[in-house]
């Protein structure tokens, strides 16, 4: 959602909620403050680093992060939307949608999210119900523009503020929202059978024990001393998997959607990073160069002023890191506008491991 229109408050108004309705769920409560986290995101007031909080239905357990709001930190959305098995889009009815309202469902559809729910929040700040409907239908068009379905998302309207001062109609409508999430969010599809990637994430060392790296698996199975091999960014080596950790406790296995930490032997600090994947050996390869369909964000949706031409060198993303890249455009075609969409090949400046 777009920035203040109330995420981070509604993430701690579901964690408050469900910490005070055990019939519900559970939460341990998450203040604003604590999820707005880290120092220089308070000095510029929004939220710039992607927080983690987790809580319980009657039927799922959910991992749950505040993503950033701001056109700036699209960045971040990317590295962390490419986990998501659902998303929550705020909206404020005092304002309707808005740029990065726009932006965050094309990058949700971008990245694979297969179902929206929203949240009208600020409904305790509009007197005119019609107003809220107005917005209402906005949401749901702009959902149906970028391929989700407008029609039958549920759309929840509440006051994320009012929940979290202890309102109990406005808590009402938490529990109301956490009931679609449940209903609506299709259960992951976790990729067991396929043969084992996971994303690295964060690389640290353990004295006397070794390098650990850390991140989600993607799909399949690791057993502890499963031989895996390193790739993307330097050269594809191979390690064993010496020690598997998931929230401190040391475990056999580790499948589809685990966050682990991976003890690898005889890997230094140096030889591992993040953006690299550690997967089956021989599963997966490493490229530089690849084409692309692309749609270029224009200036309101947070994208480019200008045109660019070939040779021009963006970032890419691959899951938890960017590349640089340069671009070639299809013969015939000089340059390409914001809003346009477009063939490229793009050849990257260090190897990602990369599928169609």
């Amino acid at each position: 959602g777009h920035v203040d229109h109330g995420k981070t408050t509604l993430t701690a108004a579901i964690t408050k909620y469900l910490s005070e309705h055990p019939e519900v769920g559970s939460a341990s409560f998450e203040a604003y403050d604590q999820i707005d986290g880290a120092p220089e995101e308070k000095a510029r007031g929004i939220t710039i680093n992607t927080a983690h909080v987790e809580y319980q239905t009657k039927t799922r357990h959910y991992a749950h992060v505040d993503c950033p709001g701001h056109a700036d930190y699209v960045k971040n959305m990317i590295t962390g939307a490419a986990q998501m098995d659902g998303a929550i889009l705020v909206v404020a009815a005092t304002d309707g949608p808005m740029p990065q309202t726009r932006e965050h469902i094309l990058l949700a559809r971008q990245v694979g999210v297969p179902k929206i729910v929203v949240f009208l929040n600020k409904c305790d700040m509009v007197e005119d119900e019609e107003l809220v409907d107005l917005v209402e239908m906005e949401v749901r068009e702009l959902l149906s523009e970028y391929g989700f379905d407008g029609e039958e998302a549920p759309v929840i309207r509440g006051s994320a503020l009012k929940a979290l001062e202890g309102d109990e109609k406005f808590g009402d409508r938490i529990h109301e929202l956490m009931d679609a999430v449940d209903a609506y969010i299709p259960a992951p599809e976790h990729e067991f059978d396929k043969p084992f990637m996971m994303a690295v994430e964060d690389v640290f060392t353990i004295t006397g024990r070794g390098t650990v790296a850390t991140g989600r698996v993607e799909r399949g199975k690791l057993n502890l001393n499963d031989e895996v091999e390193i790739v993307g960014i330097k050269e594809t080596q191979k390690t064993v998997v010496t020690g598997i950790e998931m929230f401190r406790k040391t475990l056999d296995f580790a499948q589809a959607g685990d966050n682990i930490g991976a003890l690898l032997r005889g890997v230094n600090r140096e030889q591992i990073e993040r953006g690299q994947v550690l997967a089956k050996p021989g599963s997966v390869t490493p490229h530089t160069k690849f084409k692309a369909q692309v749609y270029v964000l224009t200036k309101e949706e947070g994208g480019r002023h200008t045109p660019f031409v070939s040779n021009y060198r963006p970032q890419f993303y691959f899951r938890t890191t960017d590349v640089t890249g340069v671009i070639t455009l299809p013969e015939g075609v000089e340059m390409c506008m914001p809003g346009d969409n477009v063939e490229m090949a793009v050849e990257l400046l260090s190897p990602i491991a990369i599928e169609r």
